[in-house]
């Protein structure tokens, strides 16, 4: 049997002198194994490194033998990791999680919400809101998914900021009132249908406490384990305000508050879950706070218009921007916008 694949390294075992088993969450094959001949090579050893991307080639007389991996490096980010202790938790409370998968189920949802975390491992902004959403994207995986969506008393959408512990829903201001001492918080950057500019560590830490119940009660309890130590570890780090509101930010400088703007990067996928903004079609820039964007594609849907409001100083602008409707997930486009006369590059998404 052969099949080739992309994948990213979860960890790797010495195996004999010179070889290793690779340990990979894959794109199409899940989490897999597989050993690498000269795996402990000065050519290897740094491709086989938690947090890399690479190519595989697997080969096996059948399908359920160990087999062989033939490896290439795609992307090597574990040198940038090792200089960032949040990306170093984070990495070892993913892995922890992602071996709760069984081995060899796919699971391409989870590997493309991954590798997004990947770019933004080392990103105190949004690294650890980002890794609470992977962890409800897991429970949803494992069939204990959370309705975040809508009150589970009135059924409706509006101030959604509790979360039942019994039933896993989301509760609104005021039907859980009464009850609000037996409640989860409900984070912000969770809550349906909202923008969200900045996230504090009080919102992490409430999504961690979220998370941490459910994985507890459906997951680790009933197979007798307890929460991994790399998951105790980073809440801890977090906890210590080495967290998202000790941020760099290029009009603020390095400081303590609130919270800080989120920098601009590749598009955060709506389609895996893992939207920190989630309004109707949001965009963000470096170096901004409290933006709101309208996306009016044109009826050939080869084009439209944005606008662009920003408090704090910033007038409005308005410009032209390249959309596609034909893809039903997320599409992407270069947008530029002439703001309080300066000319900005923008990258919006849309669902």
């Amino acid at each position: 049997m052969e099949w080739q694949d992309e994948g990213i390294v979860l960890g790797a075992r010495r195996h004999g002198e010179a070889n290793v088993i690779l340990e990979l969450m894959t794109a199409a094959h899940g989490r897999h194994m597989g050993l690498v001949r000269g795996g402990r090579s000065r050519r290897l050893q740094p491709v086989l490194q938690p947090g890399n991307s690479v190519a595989v080639v697997w080969r096996a007389r059948i399908e359920e033998h160990l087999g062989l991996y033939a490896v290439e490096a795609t992307a090597m980010r574990a040198a940038r990791f090792i200089a960032s202790p949040l990306a170093l938790h984070g990495l070892g409370t993913l892995t922890a999680l992602l071996r709760l998968m069984p081995e060899r189920d796919p699971h391409p949802g989870l590997y493309e919400a991954l590798t997004v975390l990947m770019e933004h491992m080392d990103d105190p902004a949004i690294a650890p809101a980002l890794i609470v959403r992977f962890e409800l994207a897991m429970l949803a995986e494992l069939g204990f998914g959370l309705d975040l969506s809508s009150c589970a008393a009135t059924g409706g959408t509006q101030e959604l900021v509790y979360v039942s512990p019994k039933s896993g829903r989301a509760v609104s201001r005021a039907a859980g009132e009464p009850y609000r001492d037996r409640l989860l918080p409900l984070p912000s950057f969770l809550r349906e249908g909202g923008l969200v500019d900045t996230i504090g560590t009080a919102d992490v830490l409430a999504g961690f406490q979220l998370t941490g119940l459910f994985f507890a009660r459906h997951v680790y309890e009933p197979r007798g384990l307890t929460e991994p130590d790399a998951r105790r570890r980073l809440i801890e780090f977090l906890a210590r305000g080495e967290g998202p509101d000790r941020t760099l930010s290029p009009r603020a400088g390095r400081g303590q508050g609130e919270g800080r703007p989120f920098p601009q990067g590749r598009c955060l996928p709506c389609s895996i879950g893992l939207c920190l903004f989630p309004g109707p079609a949001p965009c963000w820039r470096q170096g901004y706070r409290q933006r709101t964007s309208d996306i009016d594609p044109s009826p050939s849907g080869e084009g439209g218009s944005v606008r662009r409001t920003e408090t704090g100083g910033v007038k409005a602008g308005n410009g032209a921007c390249n959309l596609s409707r034909a893809a039903p997930s997320v599409t992407a486009s270069r947008c530029h916008l002439s703001c309080a006369g300066e000319d900005q590059d923008l990258d919006v998404h849309m669902r």
